[in-house]
């Protein structure tokens, strides 16, 4: 099957799961509004792919695993909400359309990014999570992602990231930014998917590496894309890290150095599933798709 009709299935399944996770009726009908107004706007959905994507890899079937898989949408959803709020990146537009606080308010905005987070554990946690996975292997996974979603990853990472805001810092600390605020949570992605297709310890530890390397990639294209991307395209506004004066690989090393970096990145993610046969293919193309991508 080649990638993108691998995507389409794959990113159907995940719609599918997400569009029955909130309900449109009742006292919290409003609220729930809220959230599902950024969790179904559209994203590419690449968190969730990914550990389908990994599980696959292993030979695994994760139809069952949904929820699971899911969360780490939820998850990556409430980051976004958070991260356009006017006191963090004070975005107006998110996939084209209005960010959330700008539709529902800052407090809603803020209360919604609150319940999506806290949605993705109840679904880690609840009973339909992972069939067929043992309780161990199940905390396993809860506690890899709460690891990635807190402050030694994603928050940690936006603290950094406002922290570093007109400042200069090191090629080093400019990675820790973004291994903490956009690879954590890829990374363990790619865990939680070899967790569900019950990788051994050399398949996760190589598997680990390929999150790690596309995680860190994910965040340079970012950057790039914040320089010399279309808006029309990406669906929402360019410039913007210059006009904050943001920490990013082009202010630091430039475009070009950056672009070879990004490359030699990804290089290293596919390099990393080089013992892996055929079934890992989606993880390659998704590696060369995150270098390719124009929004």
């Amino acid at each position: 099957m080649e990638l993108k009709a691998y995507l389409e299935n794959r990113r159907g399944l995940v719609e599918d799961c997400l569009a029955g996770l909130l309900p449109q009726q009742g006292p919290l009908a409003g609220h729930y509004a809220a959230l599902r107004y950024s969790l179904m706007a559209g994203g590419k959905r690449v968190r969730p792919l990914l550990a389908i994507a990994a599980a696959e890899a292993l030979g695994g079937d994760v139809t069952a695993a949904m929820p699971t898989v899911c969360a780490l949408e939820c998850i990556h959803t409430y980051s976004l909400i958070h991260d356009d709020l006017p006191a963090m990146d004070d975005d107006d537009l998110r996939r084209g359309k209005p960010t959330n606080h700008k539709v529902f308010g800052e407090a809603e905005a803020i209360l919604a990014g609150d319940g999506l987070l806290t949605l993705a554990f109840e679904l880690l946690a609840g009973p339909d999570a992972a069939p067929g996975l043992d309780a161990a292997d199940r905390l396993r996974i809860v506690h890899l992602v709460a690891v990635a979603a807190g402050s030694s990853g994603m928050v940690g990472g936006q603290s950094l990231d406002l922290a570093a805001e007109g400042r200069q810092i090191t090629l080093d600390g400019l990675r820790r930014i973004h291994r903490c605020k956009t690879g954590a949570l890829i990374t363990a992605s790619v865990q939680t998917g070899a967790i569900l297709g019950r990788a051994d310890q050399v398949q996760f530890a190589r598997l680990t590496e390929y999150g790690d390397a596309i995680g860190l990639a994910f965040q340079m294209k970012d950057d790039l894309l914040n320089v010399e991307g279309d808006a029309a395209l990406m669906g929402k506004a360019v410039g913007t890290d210059a006009e904050h004066r943001k920490a990013t690989y082009p202010a630091l090393l430039g475009i070009e150095e950056s672009r070879r970096q990004l490359a030699a990145t990804v290089d290293a993610a596919i390099a990393s599933l080089a013992d892996f046969d055929a079934k890992a293919d989606p993880l390659r193309e998704l590696a060369l798709y995150i270098l390719n991508r124009r929004r």
